[in-house]
């Protein structure tokens, strides 16, 4: 059995295809910004805030990557609108995304701190603060995994890369006491 591939009629409307992708960049990016904003918000909640912003951030974060994406996308697509909260479908993706994003990029920035306070009493630095440089870089391979086991599609990673290629050069700085 042969198949043949026939692509003209994709082709033919190619308007509406480059518009999808105009739009799919366009919230991928906004979303990731978000995401990683929110992850770093997460990760200093975790390791410097109060106690119970500690306990909120890490549930949220725990809660938020043992959920599958799809279930958390069809919380916020369909579960808020029947609770009462009506969203455009791209408000709903992307808080749905931010969300996801923002978990695993403070997964990915809380363990940074513990290891630099722990490689600064071995070195006997004592009590002083010891300043460390958090790469938001670490997040972007972080998500970009994430990504990739929610079965996200290559495009949408792609996309996603180029998107926090630059935010990966930027740093964070924390002060670890």
């Amino acid at each position: 059995m042969l198949i043949e591939l026939d692509f003209a009629a994709v082709l033919a409307e190619w308007p509406l295809l480059a518009k999808g992708v105009a739009w799919t960049l366009g919230l991928t990016a906004v979303s990731a910004v978000l995401g990683v904003a929110v992850g770093v918000a997460c990760a200093w909640a975790r390791t410097q805030g109060p106690t119970p912003l500690r306990w909120l951030a890490g549930a949220y974060v725990e809660a938020v990557r043992n959920t599958p994406f799809i279930v958390q996308l069809f919380f916020v697509f369909f579960g808020l609108p029947a609770a009462g909260i009506r969203l455009s479908p791209e408000v709903a993706s992307i808080i749905a995304m931010v969300v996801n994003l923002g978990a695993y990029a403070a997964a990915a920035n809380t363990a940074a701190p513990r290891d630099t306070a722990n490689a600064a009493a071995a070195a006997n630095a004592g009590s002083a603060d010891v300043p460390l440089r958090l790469p938001v870089g670490t997040s972007v391979l972080e998500v970009t995994a994430a990504l990739r086991a929610v079965d996200a599609q290559p495009q949408e990673v792609a996309a996603i890369l180029l998107a926090l290629r630059q935010v990966g050069a930027l740093s964070v700085e924390v002060i670890i006491r």
